[in-house]
């Protein structure tokens, strides 16, 4: 009888099991799909490119294949100080230009002579690529490499026998160097070049002339699991700009056979396409400087704290990954100063993700499938992105709210779809009960493996994120809610030419502190709160005060000299009079310039009334493709603008390599008017420019 009923309930629990497991019925997969390659790729989000080449020595963005191997010789390099650098700065993996444009090979291909083999550094044993593969090793990243379909070194460029050396360089840095994650190709193909001595230009179809077929099956053989970069993959696609954001609408799907490298199309490539054939999600490439390659010019040029977290958000905040460029100086390090900004933008991404608020919240919504444990809500907040809450068949709209025990301050709300089924969100809302009252407080697209919204800090007793739209049910891995401190980055302080002061911090809840006595500023001094008349010499202390933890930034001293409301350009070597204002506009982002001469260009101002003078500045024009800088000058003073005395003759040091703004000081002299004639010209230029000029009185 025992048995009897041991065999009953065993049957009963068997056919529960069978009920419950028929219940359980996952959502469909959807669209196009990730691969596991791919999977493993978003899993990574941010990692780092490495130009590094010939270019790093020539000072060039893109060498035309001339360049000596003789030329590469880096005195310090160490792929250690790299990967550690990456490393610490939470980056997951790097991306190392093996070959540019130009041809010349880090590692020594036997296919070629234009390679490291032939170059000084390490008497021609080196071989960066395996340098840097054991300290990615040591470092626990991920390698990736970029191999330049162009060459403009090679002289069978444009011919079959080159498409055959390209495919064996590929074999080569896929069988020697361990695993690869990403192959990068870009869309630069065909021009001039050195080709070899013939110096000519060269057309191909990037389309064919390449075999990318051919290639392809050299990458899926060698690195089965590495994604494969290009305009249109087909692994990972170009977000269409160089300037490291997306689109807020970003579809991980593209009509792949549309798209070709060098699409001409290729603004599309910053949303990607909704009814896309195939899954290739977008990586955003910038570099953390203005150019690609090591130029010591651009030492001053480093993006700012408040642009880097701009592009964190834009891009790994928008359904793609970042890949962030460090040009390696050549001394084979990289930068001091990039290594200050990585390490600022790392600590300042972990305070604005610090504390998970929905961690604390009570959730819920309003519909979960078949009110299943396998897609309970609290799949959401588990922190196990392979789990998910879904909605019944058929249901595509739906709402997630987080209520707290207490009014809580929120500004950031990160989403994440289970992308494993596809990418099938296409509009959702952010709304917040405030004070017993729901507002909306942003509406937006697609979700995809990541979104982040930032927005105005707000003090809510209940979040709520409402699926307006899907293209089927909707499948979300993780919800989290945050707030993040106010960036606390030093202020900006400017005046233009009328005296008028302006400060600002790009964060709105920052105060701003200063003082005009000399004595340093703290939170207790003069608030700013408007801009501010300065037409005497004055020194300002100034400090940016976070009033949320009371921490402030190092006070800047910043000195104005006379303001320039009564200063003239009176008379000019050559070129427009009418845009000479630039030279005294207190605004160092215009530039004036004179028309090409031979001879010495020079600039007349007059100050309005006379003043005691000591010195006087030059700023040279700013950008990344500055010209016309001065680099030795004869600056002279005048009553009457007939009598002249020269004040001060010399050269500016190392301008070229630093272009700052020149302070000169001289013995004092009373003058009305001030000439500043270029004596030699930066590189031979036939130009003279001038970003600003400002005068040093006596006081």
């Amino acid at each position: 009888m025992k048995r009897f009923y041991f065999i009953i309930i065993l049957f009963g629990l068997i056919c529960l099991l069978v009920f419950c497991k028929q219940d359980v019925k996952e959502p469909k997969p959807y669209g196009p799909l990730p691969s596991e390659r791919q999977l493993a790729w978003h899993d990574m989000e941010y990692y780092a490119f490495i130009h590094f080449n010939m270019n790093t020595f020539t000072n060039m963005e893109w060498g035309n294949g001339a360049e000596s191997p003789s030329q590469f010789n880096p005195t310090e390099l160490n792929a250690r100080q790299w990967a550690k650098t990456i490393k610490e700065a939470g980056m997951k993996g790097v991306i190392i230009t093996a070959k540019h444009h130009d041809g010349f090979c880090l590692w020594p291909s036997k296919f070629t002579e234009h390679s490291v083999k032939n170059s000084p550094w390490k008497n021609g044993k080196g071989d960066v690529l395996k340098d840097l593969s054991e300290a990615c090793k040591e470092y626990g990243l991920k390698m990736g490499i970029y191999l330049s379909p162009w060459d403009r070194n090679h002289a069978e460029y444009g011919k079959p026998e080159y498409v055959t050396y390209f495919h064996d360089q590929l074999r080569e840095l896929l069988t020697n160097y361990g695993d690869i994650f990403e192959v990068w190709f870009d869309g630069a193909n065909g021009g001039s070049g050195y080709y070899g001595g013939a110096n000519e230009t060269r057309k191909i179809d990037n389309k064919t002339y390449y075999q990318w077929d051919t290639v392809l099956e050299i990458v899926r053989g060698l690195q089965p699991n590495a994604v494969i970069f290009g305009d249109g993959g087909p692994g990972v696609r170009w977000v269409g700009n160089e300037e490291g954001w997306a689109n807020e609408t970003n579809w991980s799907l593209l009509r792949q056979k549309e798209v070709y490298p060098g699409y001409q199309k290729y603004k599309e490539l910053r949303s990607g396409h909704e009814d896309g054939t195939h899954w290739i999600p977008a990586e955003c490439d910038v570099s953390i400087r203005p150019g690609w390659y090591y130029h010591p010019s651009e030492d001053i040029q480093v993006k700012t704290l408040s642009r880097l977290v701009d592009i964190y958000y834009q891009s790994i905040g928008r359904n793609a990954s970042l890949l962030l460029n460090l040009p390696v100086d050549f001394r084979g390090l990289v930068h001091e100063k990039d290594i200050e900004q990585l390490m600022a933008l790392k600590h300042q991404i972990e305070k604005d993700f610090a504390h998970d608020l929905a961690k604390g919240a009570r959730v819920t919504a309003t519909n979960i499938r078949g009110n299943h444990s396998k897609f309970k809500l609290d799949n959401v907040i588990d922190d196990d992105h392979k789990t998910y809450w879904t909605t019944d068949d058929n249901v595509t709209t739906a709402s997630i709210t987080f209520e707290f025990d207490v009014p809580t301050e929120i500004n950031r709300v990160l989403l994440q779809e289970y992308i494993s089924l596809g990418q099938r969100i296409n509009g959702f809302d952010v709304e917040a009960e405030i004070d017993g009252n729901w507002r909306t407080i942003d509406t937006q697209s697609t979700i995809g493996a990541k979104r982040i919204l930032r927005f105005d800090t707000i003090e809510a007793s209940k979040i709520r994120i409402n699926i307006t739209n899907a293209k089927a049910v909707p499948t979300i891995s993780n919800i989290e809610l945050y707030r993040a401190p106010s960036l606390l980055t030093e202020p900006t302080v400017i005046r233009d030419a009328k005296g008028r002061v302006t400060m600002e911090t790009v964060d709105k809840n920052i105060e701003i502190h200063y003082t005009m006595d000399g004595t340093n500023p703290t939170s207790k001094s003069k608030k700013y709160s408007s801009p501010f008349i300065v037409n005497e010499p004055t020194t300002l202390n100034v400090i940016a005060h976070n009033p949320e933890n009371n921490q402030q930034t190092i006070p800047q001293t910043i000195y104005f000299d006379i303001s320039k409301e009564d200063w003239k350009v009176v008379q000019v070597s050559s070129g427009k009079l009418d845009d000479t204002y630039k030279i005294i506009d207190d605004n160092p982002k215009t530039t004036w310039t004179t028309e090409k001469s031979d001879e010495a260009g020079e600039i007349i101002i007059d100050l309005g009334r006379k003043h005691q003078l000591q010195g006087f500045t030059y700023m040279p024009m700013q950008g990344r493709w500055p010209y016309g800088i001065i680099s030795h000058y004869e600056f002279s003073a005048s009553i009457d603008n007939k009598d002249w005395r020269i004040m001060a003759k010399g050269e500016f040091g190392n301008i070229k390599s630093s272009p700052i703004e020149q302070i000169i000081k001289f013995n004092t002299a009373k003058a009305r008017y001030v000439k500043l004639k270029g004596i030699k010209i930066v590189d031979g230029d036939k130009r003279l420019s001038v970003g600003e000029i400002g005068v040093i009185t006596k006081h």
